[in-house]
């Protein structure tokens, strides 16, 4: 049986990592690296952010970015792989809401009522690989 010659890779560098550094590109082509949690699923990355951030609009324009584990606060620990982003649709919330929350816990549902509290709309990012 031949080999599939058309696997993508899985983002195998985020493996075993609590954070990734999500780099975005503005209009003028100067990269913004962001600390941001993720989950994977098969060949997709989730993330959930602000629907005000910045990341959020440069993926409008640009969604070409790349990744690469990283600290909390942003430090890189291994390779960049590139990806391309888009933010989900609502009705797709539910299942990248629930990819994160299986990863995170505790720490994720604390996150949330924060952002009920403070009145925080949220948007969710998925990547594939690129």
């Amino acid at each position: 049986m031949a080999a599939n010659t058309q696997t993508t890779h899985r983002f195998e560098n985020l493996s075993g990592h609590q954070f990734m550094s999500l780099v975005t590109v503005r209009k003028n082509g100067t990269p913004v690296p962001t600390p941001v949690w993720f989950a994977q699923a098969e060949d997709r990355l989730y993330v959930v952010t602000q629907a005000n951030a910045g990341k959020v609009k440069r993926i409008s324009h640009t969604p070409a970015v790349t990744v690469a584990p990283c600290t909390s606060n942003g430090t890189l620990l291994g390779e960049a792989k590139n990806a391309t982003a888009r933010v989900l649709p609502e009705s797709e919330w539910k299942m990248a809401d629930a990819h994160l929350s299986r990863k995170y816990g505790l720490m994720k549902r604390m996150f949330d009522l924060a952002s009920r509290v403070r009145g925080a709309k949220r948007v969710y990012l998925e990547l594939i690989p690129a």
